[in-house]
This record gives C-alpha cells, structure tokens and sequence, in this order.
C-alpha cells in the first residue's frame, strides 16, 4: 500500500512538474516565469526526495536541502531584479 502511495504522489509530482512547465514558457510575464520556475525547483525537490525513499540512498535528502537553499536564493535575487534592478 505504501509502494502504491509513493507511485501515486510521484505520477502527480510529474503532472504538476509539467504544468509549471507549460507556465514557465506560456507565463506572459517575468514574474509568472519566476513563480513557475520557482515551483519547478519545488517539484524537483520533491522528485529527489522521492527517488531517495525509492533507492533507499538518503544521502539525497541533503541534496534536495542544499539544492532548496540556492533555488531560494536564485528566486530572491530575481525578485528583486525585476523589482527595482540589481
């Protein structure tokens, strides 16, 4: 049942994955861009997380962290360009 669920929320983390896809090309302006790449990263994240439950390597969460600190920062400093610039 639990290999059932982790599938399940794996199939709607691609489905959600490609939506924010079809945004971030779509999005008619920067900041829909920015918003669907931000969530990009989010559902990349996730995708890590799932593929470490899956090989059972939890060395990948420490992955997902370090990759969730610089998309973090990569969306602030983006933010703040179309803001006011750099």
């Amino acid at each position: 049942m639990a290999e059932f669920l982790i599938n399940l929320a794996a199939s709607l983390t691609g489905v959600a994955f490609l939506a924010a896809l079809w945004r971030f090309f779509r999005g008619p302006t920067p900041a829909d861009r920015v918003l669907a790449f931000d969530v990009l990263t989010i559902v990349s994240i996730a995708g890590i997380v799932f593929g470490a439950l899956v090989e059972g390597r939890f060395i990948y969460l420490d992955v997902a962290l370090v990759y969730g600190l610089l998309s973090f920062l990569g969306v602030i400093v983006v933010a703040r360009y179309l803001e006011r610039g750099l």
